[in-house]
């Protein structure tokens, strides 16, 4: 069982930055697919982001394309996006989820691909 925890959320203006992490509890962090979702209230979680095990590749939803980057350590049993350059459509909660089996298509993975996910952190972007 593999827990997640978010952090790094909060309100930002646009053009700024932030930082989330996930750090994850348990066995095997280093072979589990992370990925970042959001979701804002009446949609569907959508992609932002994912990273294989080992951190070679990492694959983005095109409209972070350029301004956010996904990163991991697995010694830290942590992932990360920052974000640069946000605007106020980034507005959503944003949720770090975990995979141990492949992803067929990972520059558009699903939400259900993913075992694990954690309780989510918000981030507001003000015009």
């Amino acid at each position: 069982q593999v827990q997640l925890v978010e952090s790094g959320g909060g309100l930002v203006q646009a053009g700024g930055s932030l930082r989330l992490s996930c750090t994850a509890s348990g066995p095997s962090f280093g072979s589990y697919v992370m990925g970042w979702f959001r979701q804002t209230p009446g949609k569907e979680r959508e992609f932002v982001a994912t990273i294989t095990w080992s951190g070679a590749n990492t694959y983005y939803a095109n409209s972070v394309k350029g301004r956010f980057t996904i990163s991991r350590d697995n010694a830290r049993n942590t992932v990360y996006l920052q974000m640069n350059n946000l605007k106020p459509e980034d507005t959503a909660v944003y949720y770090c989820a975990a995979a141990l089996r492949p992803i067929p298509t990972m520059s558009a993975p699903r939400d259900y691909e993913y075992e694990y996910w954690g309780q989510g952190t918000q981030v507001t972007v003000s015009s």
